[in-house]
């Protein structure tokens, strides 16, 4: 079972900030949609919650929530304890490519585990982020597609879409 990684980062590695989004990219938002649906996707507690209601659990995937909370409860969702035990979720469905979205202790942990990173590197630095992507050795991984997008009407920033893969 293939394991990706989906993020958008600020230039610093920037994710988030008091549990929000610090950007609104709509292209991004519908490669999200694309990269993730018809899969198992994977997601610490507080990054489902960050979620707006009306998209929780995100719609045409398998929604797995990780939390330590063992009386966690999150409707239409597989709860897990730990990283390990949300994988086995997937593999035992049949999950081909399992997706890993966040937040920034998972990211942490699923790292050293991922074959594929599809990032969007958001061209601007977000000094109010209290939470950050971790930072990948580039030995490790090639770039295998990039996209570049200049701002606009909808897009406040620059960003570019890249998808790496690991050297084997």
């Amino acid at each position: 079972m293939n394991i990706s990684i989906v993020a958008a980062i600020g230039e610093n590695f920037e994710l988030g900030g008091k549990g929000n989004l610090l950007w609104r990219l709509p292209t991004d938002m519908q490669r999200f949609k694309q990269i993730t649906t018809n899969h198992h996707v994977i997601m610490g507690r507080k990054t489902y919650e960050s979620l707006p209601a009306k998209f929780r659990p995100l719609p045409d995937r398998v929604n797995i929530v990780i939390t330590a909370n063992t009386s966690f409860k999150a409707d239409n969702c597989t709860v897990a304890n730990d990283l390990i035990a949300a994988i086995d979720v997937a593999k035992n469905a049949g999950e081909s490519d399992l997706m890993i979205i966040g937040g920034a202790q998972i990211y942490n942990q699923a790292l050293p585990l991922a074959h594929t990173l599809y990032i969007t590197c958001v061209h601007a630095a977000f000094p109010d982020a209290d939470v950050f992507f971790p930072k990948w050795n580039e030995e490790k991984w090639k770039v295998v597609n990039e996209e570049k997008f200049a701002a606009d009407e909808k897009h406040l920033f620059a960003f570019d879409f890249l998808k790496l893969e690991r050297n084997h």
